[in-house]
């Protein structure tokens, strides 16, 4: 980043980048600046970043339960979902353009409709946020005790939480770096999975054959489908979380919108590719004994005991990355909301000036990763999806605002670009919102109903003048 020549950029008011202008100005006099997030990562690091956000063997955990969803059509819920994401991604590409700073859904709402509103949007998020590290932690126990069922469930989650919360404190490059070995391994593991898979369909196993059923067959219904597909939501949500990190980006602009489409056609060539092997082998997964544990069961049938054993070792991998970079990325944005004072500055606002992190909020998301001692995993996971469609709802709908209000010249692209694709995301987004169960729709109404009182309470009723909002950074891109 360039260092300005004059102080014009401060008398320009709360603009964030402006302050950070000033901060890089006072550095290059011998000054001391304000702490703020260092801009370490590379286009790289996002991707992994990304893929270690979305554990690629995670794939595994929703295929028995999908499978039973979908009548044996993940490959399709899939494909649903994946077409879903990319309209929303397409939205994300172009918000981080306009504001390449931390806080993803909760930023663009507050800067492109309404401060009040990005609030809500933002509060929604943050249960998605802060119970993904819970989850990390209850699957951690779960498969380390199917192994070592000596071993007390809570010792695993102990040890997830104080890994992760490590490797966070310690600061986000190394985390990043850590991540490409993670997901490395995982790949590994899951490439062998395929290929015992294949093999053994050709060998006839389990009277497997080769077909389009995965992906059409005269029984499909498109409600079970679209329930299907909403479950599997939660396996895309990584992209999602690299735009949290643009303030740390070195270049965000330019290589947050590319790390976001990269992560979402690898991981959905690596969903489509490893479910459709699986269906293929396995089209009625009630022939398991364990539905839920199906991916074990089917490791063990297709390479036998010594195989499941690397397919759970390789599994826990998922399990650190997944938790290191869902710890990052909730820190982040409650820092976001602290710093905009949606939540109190102190702790919520404040960042390590040695080690460039927000120490408090990865010490607040652990103390929430280790109410894993005390939920079970149903519990844990039917509150995740609520506050992801809500987010990526308001992501599209920031696009179309950003058209009408800071958009002078409106050519027939930017109508498709900004105004057309957008609403098919929001129409797609709320459509698998409605169809999520019941359960989750109630404990995210009233997570967000509290929301609602606290935003009511801390501007007292709405009289409170909302934070100041920021036009786009790079609007003249665009004009």
């Amino acid at each position: 980043m360039s260092v300005p020549t004059s102080h014009s950029a401060v008398a320009a008011g709360d603009d964030l980048h402006a302050q950070q202008n000033a901060q890089n100005a006072q550095d290059a006099q011998g000054a001391s600046p304000e702490p703020h997030l260092k801009r370490t990562l590379k286009l790289r690091h996002l991707v992994f970043i990304g893929l270690a956000y979305m554990a690629p063997l995670a794939v595994f955990d929703m295929f028995g339960i999908v499978s039973a969803e979908t009548d044996g059509h993940v490959p399709l819920a899939y494909l649903v979902v994946m077409v879903a994401v990319l309209f929303t991604a397409f939205s994300y590409s172009r918000m981080v353009r306009f504001f390449p700073i931390a806080g993803s859904a909760y930023t663009y709402a507050k800067e492109a409709i309404n401060a009040h509103l990005g609030f809500l949007v933002g509060w929604a998020a943050t249960l998605d946020y802060l119970l993904l590290p819970m989850i990390n932690a209850i699957l951690s126990g779960i498969y380390m005790g199917a192994v070592f069922p000596e071993v007390p469930f809570w010792v695993w989650v102990l040890l997830t939480v104080a890994i992760c919360t490590a490797l966070n404190l310690v600061g986000v490059k190394l985390a990043a770096s850590m991540n490409v070995l993670l997901v490395s391994i995982q790949l590994a593991v899951a490439v062998v999975f395929v290929v015992l898979t294949i093999v053994n369909i050709a060998n006839g196993a389990n009277d497997a054959e080769v077909s389009i059923r995965p992906f059409f067959s005269s029984d499909i219904q498109v409600a079970s489908i679209a329930a299907g597909a909403a479950i599997l939501a939660l396996s895309f949500l990584g992209f999602d979380a690299v735009s949290t990190l643009a303030e740390e980006a070195e270049k965000p602009e330019r290589d947050i919108p590319r790390a976001i489409f990269i992560i979402i056609g690898v991981a959905g060539a690596f969903f489509l590719t490893v479910t459709t092997v699986m269906q293929l082998l396995f089209p009625d997964v009630s022939l398991l004994e364990d539905v839920v544990g199906a991916s074990p069961e089917i490791a063990k049938y297709i390479g036998g005991a010594a195989f499941q054993a690397i397919f759970v070792g390789g599994y826990m991998m998922a399990v650190l990355g997944c938790g290191i970079t869902q710890q990052m990325s909730a820190a982040r944005l409650l820092y976001a909301m602290g710093r905009d004072g949606a939540l109190p500055r102190k702790p919520f606002g404040r960042i390590s000036g040695r080690a460039g992190v927000p120490v408090a909020n990865v010490l607040i998301v652990a103390a929430i990763a280790l109410t894993a001692l005390f939920v079970d995993l149903d519990q844990a996971a039917s509150m995740i999806n609520f506050g992801a469609f809500i987010a990526f709802t308001f992501v599209n709908l920031s696009v179309i605002f950003v058209f009408f209000r800071f958009l002078k010249r409106r050519s027939a692209g930017a109508w498709l670009g900004f105004v057309l694709v957008p609403a098919v995301g929001v129409v797609i987004n709320v459509w698998l919102w409605l169809s999520l169960d019941a359960v989750s729709m109630v404990i995210g109404g009233i997570w967000l109903a509290l929301g609602i009182v606290y935003l009511v309470i801390k501007t007292r009723g709405f009289r409170a003048a909302p934070p100041d909002l920021t036009g786009p950074i790079n609007v003249g891109m665009y004009e």
